[in-house]
């Protein structure tokens, strides 16, 4: 089958279990999930879904979120989206119930037995709590934030590995005529960021997103330079991401109010001039100055934090990016990710942030070890390893080891002494840091970068993810299990007369990976996301 039509057929697999074309809202993805928005949620089919090969897990969030895998998903989703549009130009009906399952799939689900389906339904009751605890405003604040900045990753990750390669053609003095036109490739997008942050920031608070990208522009209009405020002149740039937030938000509240008192026949005129005048004003004289000293800040400390107390700092950071996940509080990172990779060309926290994924690795074989009779747990992270490699860890996280406990925990000690080990070489004055944010695991080479050349930053970090593994094998392995929960799951779980030898008769099957919950892509929503 072509890629094109496999991916087409995922499409066409995914869209009836999720009502139909008529009850999807809205279409959207980040690095990993395909997220929709859905009339009524009812008409889901979940179980089926996660029975689609292609699909890696399902989470319900303020979007209902199909997670597919890096690569994947950004192939699937134009895919659907014709589909949606062709279902609804036909007007047809949204299906109510799911289509019967092929026998391949009944075989699959023949397999699954009870520890399995008990982790997945333990996961599942988590990530529900989880959501439940989650609808803060504080945190649904930061989820806007979040989905201000996942669209961009994709940008920021094929700049990030262009200015990689063009690092590397330069220092070996190769191809001198074509490394300035990578260095504009990779620069460009950088250089008008602000203008992106501006436009998605007005479109996720209710305004007219040209309007903001306007407004965000003056940060980056090389004519600022011609203009004192506090004391000092301009600088093209100065604010960064932060002031084109904040200059985009008051942008729509200025809108907003001339919507409501505007008459109708001026509205044309009068809006969108008040909003970019209003707006300018106050990011000129008072945004850009107050963003760019934040800005400034915020480098300084990251810098001045992993130069005094790196290997403290990135064991601490390592230790508790999970927990940080599990609460939604990483997505406050992705603007400080941001401003770093803006002001220095890459950010430092997240390789040592990727090294949680390490850990949740180590753990998760150190439990395949340890259950050596339990077929189904082991099927199960078999078949969800090879994407945790790749820094995909919620199947591990909610299929595996958070439904086990205390796993989870000694894969946070994994990534802890993973972060420690990165953080050590940064305060021996070896940065590691990241072009881009969303990757992590061995995803992440590709865009590391750092202050030495690229053969020692690569060395540091495939070094973390060995420590990280190493780590989290050993204490789940020793420490990771109770005689309680061994006793419960270390027994075999095979239904009777089946076997997995694929022999006539028999029963074969890999288990599907439970539904994950919300983790780094966060672009994807990323490690840092």
């Amino acid at each position: 089958m072509a890629p094109e039509d496999k991916n087409r057929a995922t499409a066409a697999a995914i869209l009836p279990l999720v009502g139909g074309a008529a009850n999807v809202d809205s279409i959207a993805h980040c690095m990993t999930r395909l997220r929709l928005g859905l009339h009524d949620r009812s008409l889901v089919d979940d179980e089926a879904l996660k029975a689609i090969p292609a699909v890696m897990g399902v989470v319900e969030d303020d979007t209902y979120q199909i997670v597919l895998g890096p690569g994947t998903v950004a192939r699937v989703t134009p895919e659907f989206e014709r589909l949606v549009e062709e279902g609804r130009e036909a007007a047809t009906p949204a299906p109510a119930s799911a289509p019967a399952p092929d026998p391949a799939s009944a075989s699959a689900s023949a397999s699954e037995v009870a520890s399995a389906e008990e982790l997945a339904s333990q996961g599942a009751a988590m990530k529900a709590a989880r959501k439940a605890k989650n609808a803060t405003p504080f945190k649904l604040f930061l989820r806007r934030i979040a989905n201000i900045f996942v669209p961009l990753i994709p940008a920021l990750i094929g700049c990030g590995i262009i200015a990689g390669l063009n690092g590397l053609l330069v220092n070996l003095g190769w191809l001198t005529s074509v490394t300035p036109a990578l260095a504009a490739m990779a620069s460009g997008f950088m250089a008008l960021i602000a203008v992106f942050v501006g436009f998605n920031t007005a479109k996720e608070f209710g305004g007219t997103p040209i309007l903001g990208g306007a407004v965000a522009a003056i940060i980056v209009f090389p004519g600022v330079a011609n203009i004192e405020a506090f004391g000092q002149k301009l600088s093209p740039g100065q604010g960064g991401v932060l002031g084109a937030l904040g200059a985009a938000v008051l942008a729509v509240y200025v809108e907003k109010w001339c919507r409501r008192w505007v008459p109708e026949a001026l509205d044309v005129l009068v809006t969108p001039t008040l909003t970019v005048l209003v707006s300018g004003l106050v990011t000129i004289f008072g945004l850009m100055f107050v963003a760019g000293e934040v800005s400034t800040a915020i480098g300084s400390f990251a810098d001045w934090l992993l130069a005094n107390g790196g290997a403290g700092a990135g064991f601490v950071l390592g230790g508790l990016f999970l927990p940080l996940v599990m609460l939604g509080l990483h997505q406050a990172l992705i603007p400080i990710h941001t401003t770093l990779i803006e002001q220095q060309g890459y950010t430092v926290l997240l390789p040592i942030l990727a090294m949680a994924g390490a850990g949740q690795v180590g753990a998760a074989v150190a439990v395949y070890f340890r259950l050596p009779r339990n077929g189904s747990v082991r099927r199960t992270i078999k078949s969800a390893l090879p994407a945790g490699l790749l820094g995909v860890g919620e199947p591990l996280i909610y299929g595996v080891s958070l439904p086990l406990g205390r796993p989870f925990i000694t894969a946070c000690v994994g990534g802890a002494f993973g972060g420690g080990f990165i953080g050590l070489f940064n305060q021996l004055g070896d940065k590691v840091g990241s072009t881009a944010i969303g990757p992590s695991g061995w995803a992440l080479f590709p865009l590391l970068d750092g202050n030495h050349d690229l053969g020692t930053t690569v060395a540091i970090y495939g070094g973390g993810l060995l420590v990280g593994y190493l780590a989290g094998f050993l204490a789940t392995y020793f420490f990771g299990f109770g005689k309680e929960l061994l006793a419960e799951f270390n027994v075999s779980q095979e239904p009777a007369g089946a076997t997995t030898s694929g022999a006539p008769g028999t029963t074969t099957g890999t288990a599907s990976a439970p539904a994950p919950g919300p983790g780094p892509d966060q672009a994807k929503e990323p490690a840092g996301l």
